[in-house]
């Protein structure tokens, strides 16, 4: 009785504190979590971003040691989410259990793992074995510590509030926080005049890391959650039992039951497509539009704000689609986007790769739209966060578990995408194409241009297809009717 009327108490005087600075025009708690968003966003767009072109154009790396270094970090990829899943919700370590801590202390690293791939081990040659590991090494650290930061992220969306209208304000906030972060790619290629000054580069991305670091020790120091204030209160009274030391037994068994879950499986295939085709976007942009749009057609400081505009305008996309979401829900805007895209890949498809202004829109809004759609996508795994809380009967919910389970069977596809087209780009020459010493047949890139027009039309009209027929079996559909949860 007594740790029931401290409870109240203390959440009466948060929700009054909240109150009150929500009256001053921002809301703290959307705030402190949103600049993880910032920090994260301005790194993870610049590395997808450049990191391909940067490894196949100026270190030469061998298409063996390519596929070699997706191979490695697909299978790491997969492992590090679930096993910091594991952790973070089952760890007595603060920093780890405790999800402030986690990005606190992880962004440094974070950041640190963020510059591993702008500055080269040594002068490459062509076909380097040290560029193969250098890849490997850049992947693996980057994306563990990027898991280890955003997996506590996501872990705090679904557990700062349990209200349709509170994760709503949360994706608002992170939508803005990411939009100012997706500039990075502007501004990256105004200064860098699209990497081409390689030390103007560098010298953005040390800059950019030390931004990132200080935005999410901000989301470390000031952000809340409901339920580690209620683990909080239980602690200093001395009632909860500690059950968060859990066997490995009873992982495989909580592992099992997320991913029985019949909206759980539709969710990871329908997503597991989506980061495909969203690292198809970020990897390869650059490089259909230089090879597809002549030099005199768009120049450079074009291309700069076209490719910025590829990362800027999912955000404002979201924002101006917030009416939207709270009156249709997430489930029925999602699905829209994916008959957007089954139209545009269509209609591009018909029209031709003449059409260069065309081209260049499509790229474009191809790009916005699959981002756009994959940021909404932590509202349907909170939603499986709650109904997994609810049906277990669980005292807190496994957050990080669940967004981690998801991972292990989506991040596969970041190395999928890259290792399947650059196969397809080098079976017509591309691995040529920017040889000085040996100039191949002109004749062999009209097969690469060609090959490339029908991977930026079949593989969205495929994947969108495929999206589509999963998507619509998800049951969970009407949770933003919900006011009260």
């Amino acid at each position: 009785m007594q740790v029931s009327w401290t409870l109240c108490e203390a959440e009466e005087e948060t929700i009054t504190i909240w109150k009150m600075k929500i009256v001053l025009g921002i809301h703290p708690n959307a705030l402190a979590y949103s600049m993880t968003t910032l920090g994260a966003g301005m790194m993870n767009s610049i590395f997808n971003f450049y990191y391909v072109k940067l490894f196949l154009n100026q270190y030469k790396i061998s298409e063996i040691a390519f596929h070699q270094a997706q191979v490695v970090f697909m299978i790491w990829n997969a492992i590090n989410d679930p096993l910091f899943g594991y952790i973070q919700d089952n760890s007595k370590l603060p920093c780890c259990s405790r999800r402030q801590f986690s990005i606190l202390y992880g962004a440094p690293l974070y950041a640190l793992a963020f510059l591993l791939p702008w500055f080269p081990w040594k002068h490459y040659q062509e076909g380097d074995w040290l560029s193969g590991l250098h890849l490997i090494v850049a992947l693996c650290a980057f994306d563990g510590l990027l898991t280890f930061v955003l997996l506590a992220q996501c872990a705090l969306f679904a557990e700062i509030s349990s209200r349709h209208e509170s994760r709503l304000q949360l994706i608002k906030y992170s939508q803005v926080a990411s939009l100012v972060g997706s500039t990075s790619i502007l501004f990256c290629g105004l200064i860098s005049d699209n990497m081409e000054n390689f030390t103007y580069f560098q010298g953005f991305t040390v800059l950019v890391a030390v931004l990132a670091t200080a935005c999410m020790c901000y989301t470390g120091m000031y952000s809340t959650s409901q339920y580690e204030q209620r683990e909080s209160l239980m602690e200093d009274t001395s009632f909860g039992n500690d059950d968060r030391n859990l066997s490995w037994s009873s992982v495989i068994s909580l592992t099992k039951q997320i991913m029985t879950e019949r909206n759980f499986v539709l969710f990871v295939t329908m997503n597991f497509f989506q980061v495909f085709h969203l690292a198809f976007c970020n990897n390869f942009m650059m490089i259909f539009a230089d090879n597809l749009i002549p030099k005199d057609v768009l120049s450079s400081f074009i291309r700069s704000v076209m490719y910025g505009a590829g990362f800027i305008f999912p955000q404002c996309l979201v924002l101006l689609s917030q009416n939207l979401l709270k009156k249709f829900g997430y489930y029925r805007i999602i699905l829209f986007s994916f008959y957007l895209e089954v139209i545009a890949a269509a209609a591009m498809f018909a029209v031709g790769p003449e059409h260069y202004y065309f081209l260049a829109f499509y790229l474009t809004t191809n790009m916005v739209i699959v981002q756009a759609s994959f940021s909404l996508f932590n509202l349907p795994l909170a939603d499986i966060v709650d109904a997994d809380l609810i049906k277990h009967k669980r005292r807190s919910p496994l957050s990080s578990m669940v967004f981690g389970t998801n991972a292990l069977f989506t991040k596969p596809a970041q190395s999928l995408a890259p290792m399947l087209v650059v196969m397809i780009l080098n079976q017509f020459g591309y691995e040529h194409l920017n040889n000085k010493v040996v100039q191949p047949d002109s004749s062999l890139f009209l097969g690469l241009h060609e090959a490339m027009f029908y991977l930026i039309c079949l593989i969205p009209l495929g994947i969108t297809i495929v999206q589509i027929l999963t998507w619509t079996h998800f049951s969970i559909q009407n949770s933003h009717m919900l006011t009260t949860r």
